[in-house]
């Protein structure tokens, strides 16, 4: 009597492994999307609570108007206006999926969150320190 596998018994294993990993692999994927929601929204409630305590800071100062602009370039976003500090590290510009990027010129108070293929804009009003995200695309659940 010898001491192998058979070949039904190999098979069997085979397609238990392929039933197993067909149903792995999508909630695999779904993971990474829901950890990079995760990272936006505590990102943006860091950037919303940096807000709030600048104008705090503003207010003990005697200065009511809200800091003007989140970032001072286009490589390092919120770290303030150069003469306020919003977050002490800002945070790197990307174009990956869960990064961050800042819009052109004009729309300089408009920022872009990257969830997969899908861009997630932001927009900061320095007349009220608004910082609110576009509807669309996972704008709920990053703000939430």
């Amino acid at each position: 009597m010898k001491k192998a596998f058979t070949m039904i018994e190999l098979v069997f294993v085979i397609v238990v492994l392929g039933i197993l990993a067909s149903i792995a692999v999508p909630r695999m994927n779904n993971t990474s999307q829901i950890a990079t929601i995760a990272k936006g929204r505590a990102d943006v409630a860091t950037i919303r609570s940096a807000i709030v305590n600048e104008r705090q800071t503003r207010l003990v100062l005697g200065q009511t108007a809200w800091i003007t602009q989140l970032s001072q370039n286009q490589t390092t976003l919120f770290d303030g206006n150069g003469s306020s500090t919003l977050l002490m590290y800002g945070v790197s510009a990307g174009i990956n999926s869960g990064d961050w990027n800042r819009s052109a010129a004009p729309n300089a108070n408009q920022y872009i969150y990257r969830v997969g293929a899908s861009l997630n804009t932001f927009t900061y009003t320095n007349t009220d320190g608004m910082f609110l995200c576009t509807p669309g695309n996972e704008c709920a659940a990053l703000t939430d």
